[in-house]
């Protein structure tokens, strides 16, 4: 793993962290970490409000060149960051150099056995555990998080979930981690866990809250002390969810919610079937927490029973959801780019095309084709289950001209209307 990242470091470190563009400037590389500094800084509100922000320790899992730690580090009183390369290591001491608070070490690429245990409230990674080969080296990881993290801290990071396959596992294209063995992992070693998102997906984000150990065995439920104030559509708001679909997910609203739940031991019925909770946020200020729920297959459509329970009780009594049919399948381009450099958008400087397609309910019998040239060889990536997104890649006929094309995308007798790109 070293000299695989030392090599792509000396290559164009930029690139091999964000994907952007080759031999992107240092403001724009910065500028691609925005979205996720500002995911991670929402999970700080889960963080003991009492202790100060430069009281606070920060670590960061794979570094890299400090993307991401130079702007997190207004949020703390010290930040670390380790990563198995040390190219990386040292371009990263350069971009936090003036960033006092911030320290950046090489490690072993398979534990954190330079901090001590109880160090730090906050640990967290991304684009990180998807780049490694082995699955052990990625549990003793999350292993080396527990130990580090004082109690009530916060873990944040980021998997590859999409399915696993039978393909070959490189530094490159890593593991696969599934929601279950993160379910599992928590379960084991007395972690609280507060988000699976983005399950069957590449970016598949877990939260979890180390807890002191005998802390699940401990755990009472304490009755119906909870209350549901209202349910909407977790991502339009709206006050009705869609049977299934991208848009059948519920966003529960609870008061008085125990400070112990977690996804683990809370389990949300649908008239009798069990939702997938991905999602338990910390209290807003008048304490009601967000609990976002994904609706079982075949739940059916009108006013539906929800029931919330804990550790096998019920903790609120019920309430109805009303549930709606869901819309036709539509199929749609949601966004086309360079398969290589995704920040040069439809100007496809590499030769290859990446084309995200949205609604599909299957991909075969597609045909692609640009200015009528039919592509011979089409690759299909899933990119979640739930949504049916797909990911198409395909490279240009060869020798194709500077300037505007026209990608059409068929099925049957179905025809998507028309993608213009520019090819350099």
């Amino acid at each position: 793993m070293r000299s695989d990242w030392d090599g792509r470091a000396i290559e164009d470190a930029y690139y091999y962290v964000a994907f952007g563009r080759k031999n992107q400037a240092e403001d724009e590389f910065f500028a691609t970490g925005a979205d996720t500094v500002r995911a991670l800084e929402a999970e700080l509100k889960r963080l003991d409000a009492a202790v100060a922000p430069e009281r606070r320790r920060a670590l960061e899992i794979g570094c890299g060149p400090g993307r991401l730690m130079r702007p997190l580090a207004r949020n703390f009183g010290e930040i670390h960051g380790i990563d198995v390369s040390e190219e990386m290591v040292r371009m990263a001491a350069g971009k936090l150099e003036r960033v006092p608070n911030a320290q950046v070490q090489v490690n072993s690429g398979a534990d954190l056995s330079a901090f001590s245990a109880d160090s730090f409230d906050f640990v967290y990674s991304y684009a990180v555990f998807q780049h490694i080969p082995s699955r052990d080296v990625v549990l003793q990881y999350l292993t080396e998080a527990r130990r580090v993290l004082k109690n009530g801290g916060v873990l944040r990071c980021q998997f590859n979930g999409l399915p696993a396959s039978d393909r070959e596992c490189t530094t490159w294209d890593g593991v696969r981690m599934s929601a279950q063995e993160l379910s599992q992992f928590a379960r084991a070693h007395d972690f609280q866990l507060l988000a699976l998102e983005g399950v069957g997906t590449q970016y598949m984000w877990t939260t979890m809250r180390k807890q002191p150990e005998g802390w699940r065995k401990r755990l009472q439920s304490p009755g119906l002390v909870a209350r549901i104030r209202g349910m909407a559509n977790s991502q339009t708001g709206e006050p009705v969810v869609p049977a299934s679909g991208r848009f059948a997910g519920c966003t529960i609203w609870l008061e008085a919610l125990p400070a112990d739940c977690d996804l683990n031991h809370l389990a949300i019925t649908f008239e009798a079937a069990p939702g997938m909770p991905s999602y338990l946020g910390p209290p807003v200020w008048d304490g009601v927490c967000q609990l976002d729920v994904v609706l079982p297959e075949g739940t059916r459509t009108g006013m539906v029973r929800v029931d919330v329970a804990w550790l096998g009780k019920p903790l609120a009594p019920p309430a109805w959801l009303r549930v709606i049919p869901p819309g036709p399948l539509a199929p749609w381009v949601g966004s086309v780019e360079d398969g290589v450099s995704m920040l040069a958008g439809r100007r496809v400087e590499s030769g290859t095309v990446k084309m995200v397609l949205e609604d599909l309910a299957a991909t075969d019998g597609y045909e692609v084709s640009v200015d009528g040239q039919v592509i011979p060889e089409i690759q299909w990536v899933p990119r979640s289950a739930f949504a049916r997104s797909y990911e198409l890649n395909f490279r240009l006929p060869e020798g194709m001209a500077a300037g505007s094309h026209r990608i059409l995308l068929r099925n049957g007798a179905r025809t998507l209307p028309p993608v213009e790109i520019e090819v350099a």
